[in-house]
């Protein structure tokens, strides 16, 4: 006989700020499948144990979290099987092999701010150095980046940023098969102030969160 597992198969049917992290994390770090024998699932991945407990515990879950072969040994996983929730993932614009197909969730806007953290802590990556290093007065900048192999997706959620910071950022093409859109220092502190003041979900990547912090503390 099957083991079941706790799950809230309810979490993803109606909006909540906790709803919309899982939600970006997802669209970032996760995947839907329907495998060959007709049973559906949901994958989370992450280097960082604490916040894959995190996102089980907003889950309700009793699903065991695991870790993944790979060449990083720091690499954890936790699979729910759910038909439910699978649907409700895919009228959310989630895709099976979303790589290249994913669509961006409508959402009203006072879930974007964990919705676009969820995903930053997922495909994101903030980075603090100095530039000009062939001046006597070297100067510290900071850039926020978002990558996907969705064009779409990185659009629209360009769009959806400058609707509210008016920065309209970078958005390239990369070396491989995904694009990045890219902020310099202002857009990276409205960013900031996005994604973190006044969010009402714990839950958030704290080494990411410090980098901000730190280099905005100073300015």
């Amino acid at each position: 006989m099957p083991i079941y597992k706790k799950i809230n198969k309810n979490f993803f049917k109606k909006w909540s700020h906790d709803m919309a992290y899982v939600l970006g994390f997802l669209f970032a770090d996760g995947n839907i499948i329907k495998n060959k024998r007709g049973a559906h699932f949901i994958s989370f991945y992450s280097a960082d144990l604490i916040l894959l407990e995190s996102i089980k515990k907003v889950l309700d879950s009793d699903h065991k979290i695991t870790k993944r072969k790979s060449k990083n040994p720091d690499n954890y996983s936790i699979q729910i099987g759910s038909k439910e929730m699978y649907s409700d993932l895919i009228k959310l614009g989630l895709k099976e092999k979303k790589t290249h197909r994913m669509e961006f969730p409508k959402m009203k806007r006072e879930y974007f701010s964990d919705f676009l953290r969820g995903y930053f802590d997922g495909d994101g990556n903030v980075w603090v150095g100095e530039i000009h290093k062939e001046r006597k007065t070297k100067h510290q900048t900071i850039r926020t980046s978002f990558t996907s192999c969705s064009f779409d997706f990185l659009k629209s959620l360009q769009d959806y940023i400058f609707k509210i910071t008016t920065h309209l950022g970078s958005l390239i093409k990369g070396r491989g098969n995904y694009y990045r859109l890219t902020y310099s220092s202002q857009g990276s502190f409205n960013l900031y102030k996005i994604m973190y003041n006044n969010s009402q979900s714990p839950l958030f990547l704290k080494r990411k969160k410090v980098i901000f912090a730190r280099y905005f503390k100073n300015k």
